[in-house]
């Protein structure tokens, strides 16, 4: 890998001979958070290019651009998890591309084999507990399935990505038959029927429905930065706990994006995949939206921050997105809502 100095003038140079660029970019997007607006803003300043955007669930856009077919005016699919991502690659809606920069800057483990999509900011999926009723908390994802957590955890539905990708993780650590005991006693400790986002199962920690649930990082970071109705106001009443420390480490979603097959505008698409590697869009992303950057080395907001140091999860992205499957089909046999 080349030095720090070095891309960050090969990122200096693509700015440069972009600045007078003119022509568009036609982004499909399943990010919906109003600090892009800057990510957005500052491109278009810095290239000349204009955004055209359409807005979305995943599995809509994927859905409209396979309709759209070759008539697609799509040159960036964006989503919050890569394994819509790997769903769109085996949809046939994405294409290799070649990008020394993005190579450089992002770590090989969020960037598909192929170079079809890419990993551009990160979120630890973690355990919150009540403090102030669980004095031994679980330390692992595996500690979630102990019988002395019967009545305690909060958690997302089956269908949910957040879900699918930490248990597509755990088949690739420990293997599917392992993974599938481990859910069925999950279930057994449900508090409640899975319902809500993240969000939802801190607010279960606040109302005393639950001890325990399992969220990614910055929905609590954002309760920290600004208010957050149900949170924020408890937010003394949390602990955390950044689960597998002494072995796999922590869950990491991801958030990222590709290139459109039959992209109209593909040098623009791979200008505007660059820039979001760059310090200064990967500093929105986690002061925007209190996530992790993807790029080492990149600092962090203090909201992220305070929840402190941990080592994360490296699997290789694509082995998670491969999983996916499976672990749906292991978590229904579970009985999984």
């Amino acid at each position: 890998m080349k030095t720090s100095t070095c891309v960050a003038a090969t990122l200096a140079a693509l700015m440069a001979s972009s600045a007078a660029a003119e022509g568009v970019l036609n982004l499909y997007s399943s990010r919906h958070y109003d600090t892009d607006e800057r990510l957005y803003s500052d491109f278009e300043e810095a290239t000349g290019i204009t955004i055209n955007r359409i807005e979305g669930n995943a599995d809509e856009l994927l859905a409209r651009m396979e309709a759209e077919g070759a008539n697609s005016p799509a040159d960036v699919l964006l989503t919050v998890d890569t394994s819509r991502l790997e769903r769109a690659k085996d949809m046939g809606l994405l294409q290799s591309i070649d990008s020394a920069v993005l190579e450089q800057r992002l770590p090989g483990y969020v960037q598909d084999e192929d170079n079809q999509w890419f990993g551009f900011s990160q979120r630890a999926r973690i355990l919150f507990y009540d403090k102030t009723e669980v004095t031994d908390p679980p330390m692992t994802y595996q500690d979630l399935a102990d019988p002395k957590y019967k009545g305690m955890i909060c958690i997302r539905s089956s269908g949910n990505v957040y879900t699918q990708t930490i248990t597509a993780a755990l088949i690739e650590h420990l293997g599917e038959e392992a993974v599938k005991g481990w859910a069925e006693a999950v279930v057994a400790n449900f508090a409640r029927d899975p319902q809500g986002g993240d969000t939802d199962q801190l607010r279960g920690i606040v109302s005393g429905e639950c001890d325990i649930a399992m969220s990614n990082t910055y929905y609590f970071g954002r309760a920290i930065r600004k208010p957050v109705d149900g949170v924020s106001d408890s937010l003394d009443m949390f602990g955390w706990v950044f689960p597998n420390q002494d072995d796999i480490g922590a869950h990491m979603n991801l958030s990222g994006g590709g290139v459109a097959v039959n992209a109209p505008n593909k040098e623009n698409a791979i200008k505007f995949l660059e820039y979001l590697a760059s310090d200064q869009a990967q500093g929105y992303f986690s002061a925007g939206n209190d996530e992790y950057p993807a790029v080492p080395g990149v600092g962090i907001s203090p909201s992220v921050a305070q929840l402190g140091f941990f080592k994360p999860d490296d699997l290789d992205a694509t082995a998670i997105a491969n999983n996916i499957p499976t672990a749906q089909r292991v978590l229904n046999e579970a009985g999984w809502e």
